[in-house]
């Protein structure tokens, strides 16, 4: 993990807060360096844009998540186990997200429909962490998918509605006692998918 310069660090902390207080539509970089005690072209030396600077905080939500779901992938349980853990370590990381920082969620729903760089490179660290459990499980017998890269596919597609923002804003009203039952059932489907060998 890269340190940051104590500077950087400031301007990351306030902007944050600011981000939390105000959303998107009233973020300024002026605001921010002024609280930071630092002039805006000083924060423009360590982020070039207020684009920047917004990808660089909800950057910061998106390592913490991906450093959870790395500990249960790096964990001891059987593949089956973890696979399901990772999925719902996820998908409740995102809900969370949506029902606690809604400003810090439209930040990373902007970055994911956007395509920005943060959002690709997450996406890739994460898919990555996936096929790691698959391909552990596929080295222990536990899963026997007919084709390894179909069988990944599978399971990536399938938990999307319950893990991008924008399928997760559409069903923000949904009760989560409900979203929980079908995530479960979806999880149970997946796994039985990967250890019959249907995809």
């Amino acid at each position: 993990m890269t340190l940051r310069e104590p500077s950087e660090t400031r301007i990351l902390t306030v902007a944050s807060e600011h981000l939390r207080r105000f959303g998107l539509k009233r973020f300024t970089v002026v605001a921010v360096a002024e609280e930071a005690g630092m002039t805006h072209a000083n924060v423009y030396r360590y982020f070039p844009s207020r684009a920047a600077l917004v990808d660089a905080v909800v950057d910061v939500w998106l390592k913490a998540t991906e450093r959870r779901l790395a500990d249960i992938a790096d964990g001891p349980d059987p593949a089956d186990d973890k696979l399901e853990r990772l999925i719902l370590a996820l998908a409740k990381a995102n809900r969370d997200l949506l029902t606690e920082e809604p400003q810090l969620f439209a930040a990373l729903s902007q970055a994911v429909a956007k395509r920005h760089a943060i959002s690709r490179r997450n996406r890739a660290r994460v898919r990555a962490l996936f096929e790691r459990v698959i391909d552990e499980g596929i080295a222990s017998g536990t899963f026997e998918p007919r084709d390894r890269d179909r069988a990944i596919a599978f399971v990536i597609d399938a938990t999307h509605r319950f893990i991008h923002p924008a399928a997760l804003e559409l069903e923000s009203d949904v009760p989560q006692a409900s979203i929980d039952i079908r995530l479960s059932t979806l999880i149970r489907v997946s796994l039985r998918v990967l250890i019959s060998g249907l995809v």
